[in-house]
């Protein structure tokens, strides 16, 4: 993709007010994801698969990050760390973009995703504790239509559609895809007004 793509993209993700410090209010536990993309002519989004053994989110595919903690400045703090925790990418990798609207989860958590830009071609080290599998999809996969079904929670007596996708194998549902979908939106909003 070319400069101007990547500057669109940054101007659209402008957060509103900031979404690096933590949240106030009733959601006492806080966490932040970092929605990687890489920066190549066909950028791909990076995924994890969680390992079986887990208490939480044990075997579902996610963005890498966690949960906020003490040592933190901010949520942005939060989601690099746990990115060079879990994947080993280092924070100097990582050109942060800007973030997607803070969502929350079933867990009741509140969850900040940030989107970052990163070097095609990057290495990666997995921590095989919280780990099995690293996998990337391509944004024109995406385009070409990867949705299966759409699922329906409920929260707070509200009712949320939220899609599910398929790649290779890998199903991509709930926060991680809502996540996702937001973000193709914004992809498909600049495509059609840049056009």
């Amino acid at each position: 993709m070319n400069s101007e793509f990547w500057d669109a993209l940054t101007e659209a993700l402008k957060p509103q007010g900031d979404a690096t410090q933590s949240f106030v209010g009733s959601f006492p536990k806080q966490a932040a994801v970092m929605v990687l993309i890489t920066e190549e002519v066909s950028p791909e989004i990076i995924y994890t698969l969680r390992a079986k053994h887990l208490n939480q989110h044990a075997g579902e595919v996610c963005f890498p990050g966690g949960k906020w903690e003490l040592q933190d400045q901010s949520l942005l703090s939060t989601a690099l760390r746990e990115t060079h925790e879990e994947i080993g990418l280092a924070p100097s990798m990582v050109d942060v973009l800007g973030a997607l609207p803070a969502r929350p989860t079933k867990s009741g958590a509140m969850v900040q995703p940030f989107v970052g830009k990163i070097p095609a071609g990057c290495r990666f080290n997995l921590n095989h504790h919280e780990l099995e599998e690293l996998f990337s999809v391509p944004l024109a996969a995406f385009q070409r239509g990867l949705q299966v079904r759409t699922d329906i929670f409920e929260r707070n007596g509200v009712r949320f559609r939220m899609p599910a996708y398929v790649y290779e194998g890998y199903e991509i549902w709930g926060f991680t895809a809502g996540v996702t979908a937001e973000l193709l939106s914004l992809l498909q909003y600049l495509r059609v007004n840049s056009a």
